[in-house]
């Protein structure tokens, strides 16, 4: 696929893989309309990728809120046009047991991390089975296909997110609509830092194990490779996604694995 004088739109790209994804579209010619609540951050990816393309354009919501979600979803279809390419990478974690996270907490992450791009999608798929084509790439994670210790909430979104996008896929191949989902494990990103305790405070600390994790530029160049092959389910990581398939072909193994990482804390 050639994105040449294609539309693409991302969430989540004032930094890591968003702001990557951000630049390698804009290197290939696209029209890049870059999202994230943090309106400062989100410029300075603009003006970064200005020697690279005058086509990027900032587009600043809150994937927390669905009614002003529905609504840029609203005016970039009557600012922009169709959408070829939807990215659905904004997202937040937690660290908290399930015991001690709020409905509210759960709720506000699934908001974030599954609705809103449910809300996006459902808004611009008519446009693009109108043109008769149409990419929407997921960002889901590693446990999205596994549970795993203060992660109830997320995990909860990420597996929501197969369920959806894969009917999704089901229901409209025909028309010229390709889905992928991204399952990344460990990427050096800000996401431990943001990620939300029980009592809905940010966590403020890199994980030792995300700090070893790739490069979200890496991430990003294998999202858009396995988009170009329109590939449907994608891990991305190193040694860490073997637990994926202990999961998947050992359970015995993989519930011992995660009993000794919940009695360690």
């Amino acid at each position: 696929m050639n994105y040449r004088g294609k539309t693409v739109w991302i969430t989540g790209a004032s930094s890591g893989i968003g702001a990557e994804l951000a630049r390698l579209f804009a290197e290939e010619g696209a029209r890049v309309l870059i999202s994230s609540h943090e309106a400062e951050e989100l410029e300075e990816v603009r003006k970064e990728l200005e020697p690279i393309s005058q086509e990027v354009h900032a587009i600043v919501f809150n994937l927390g809120n669905p009614e002003e979600v529905k609504a840029t979803a609203e005016k970039v279809l009557k600012e922009y046009g169709t959408v070829d390419v939807l990215m659905n990478n904004g997202g937040i974690s937690t660290r908290a047991e399930a015991i001690e996270t709020s409905l509210d907490l759960d709720r506000r992450v699934m908001e974030i991390d599954y609705f809103s791009g449910v809300i996006l999608t459902k808004a611009l798929l008519p446009a693009m089975i109108k043109q008769g084509h149409g990419h929407i790439g997921v960002t889901s994670s590693i446990s999205g296909k596994f549970g795993w210790p203060q992660r109830s909430a997320y995990a909860a979104a990420k597996h929501a997110l197969f369920g959806f996008y894969k009917s999704l896929w089901a229901e409209n191949n025909q028309n010229g609509i390709r889905v992928t989902l991204f399952s990344p494990g460990r990427v050096r990103t800000n996401i431990s830092l943001h990620a939300l305790l029980k009592d809905g405070k940010e966590h403020g600390k890199m994980d030792p194990g995300q700090e070893k994790g790739i490069p979200p530029a890496l991430c990003a160049r294998k999202m858009i490779r396995a988009m170009k092959r329109n590939r449907k389910d994608v891990l991305i990581g190193r040694g860490e996604l073997i637990m994926v398939w202990i999961h998947k072909y050992c359970k015995p193994l993989y519930h011992r694995l995660v009993n000794q990482v919940s009695a360690n804390g």
